[in-house]
């Protein structure tokens, strides 16, 4: 009997704004904005890295792959959230939630390591310029691209193959709008002390290692850049890791802002703060997505040539 009850979860229910109707479509008309906005600007960053050849460098080739990985982030998820305002039930079955879930753990793990590479591609151009072309082949920056995706794999998988060996077995209610694999795991009917543990040594590797990675890289670009005895040269120095900087302090900015924000001490402010900290969680996973193009457009002299060669062939082939 027990065993019955255990594997009678084949489906969950995304709570989502259930409780806000009146929210439903306010948000779905955002949502969708924001989400267009990340197709059409990554999928444009895209198009001048692959098609101009003066794009074809180490740096472009990572903006390449992180606009790539922002797309498939967002639309691990972002469908989902769609499909769940317009929908009074909102049922997702448990094959689809895992797979929810693998894609949207992969490509985060993929995006924190991606960004470490990308910051030693920077301190290599700016620290060793000389050796840059030997150090930054492509032998070299294919691999490291390669292998951040292996990684994020490989860590999803073990996070989602050690999920959905845990039993559940009665409550299905997911209060998020997409299966988020904290949401997810407090359902199981078994200890998951083995998940937390598993899930923080996670972290430590894909968010500890990255940013501490990326923190003494700058350190070296920075003192780089500070010996350089003209304006200019320091200007322009610097104009090259601005924009990779600017993504990685916002990425990091909200993780931080999103898991360091105070808990309400309030009982009657439980529901709010509950729905604003699912609302954090889904803008954080559209923020950086939205922004990485134009950041790269806005601060790239490269990238915007490439763009208005890009549109100026579309209007002479029409």
């Amino acid at each position: 009997m027990e065993a019955s009850n255990q594997s009678a979860v084949t489906e969950f229910v995304l709570l989502g704004l259930s409780a806000h109707p009146k929210l439903e479509k306010t948000f779905f008309v955002l949502i969708l904005s924001m989400y267009l906005v990340i197709l059409l600007g990554n999928g444009v960053l895209i198009l001048v890295t692959v098609f101009d050849s003066r794009l074809h460098t180490p740096m472009y080739f990572f903006l390449g792959n992180l606009s790539f990985l922002d797309i498939c982030y967002t639309t691990s998820s972002v469908p989902l959230v769609l499909d769940g305002f317009l929908t009074p039930r909102k049922t997702i079955s448990f094959s689809a939630c895992t797979g929810q879930m693998f894609l949207s753990f992969a490509m985060g793990a993929t995006e924190c390591v991606l960004l470490g590479m990308m910051a030693f591609d920077r301190y290599v151009a700016i620290c060793n310029p000389l050796r840059y072309p030997v150090v930054m082949r492509k032998a070299t920056y294919v691999p490291m691209a390669a292998s951040s995706w292996v990684a994020g794999g490989v860590n999803s998988l073990v996070q989602i193959s050690l999920a959905v060996q845990l039993p559940f077995c009665g409550d299905n209610v997911i209060n998020h709008f997409i299966c988020e694999i904290l949401a997810v795991l407090k359902l199981a009917c078994a200890d998951i002390s083995i998940n937390v543990i598993s899930m923080a040594v996670a972290n430590v590797i894909f968010l500890g290692v990255p940013v501490l990675f990326i923190f003494v890289s700058y350190i070296f670009i920075l003192t780089t850049i500070l010996k350089i005895p003209s304006a200019e040269g320091r200007r322009k120095a610097f104009s090259t890791c601005s924009a990779h900087l600017t993504v990685v302090v916002i990425f990091y900015g909200t993780i931080l802002f999103m898991y360091a924000k105070p808990k309400s001490k309030d009982p009657l402010g439980a529901d709010k703060q509950d729905v604003s900290d699912k609302l954090i969680s889904l803008f954080y996973g559209l923020l950086t997505p939205m922004l990485n193009p134009i950041i790269y457009s806005l601060r790239n002299k490269d990238v915007k040539t490439a763009v208005r060669n890009l549109v100026a062939q579309k209007h002479i082939t029409q």
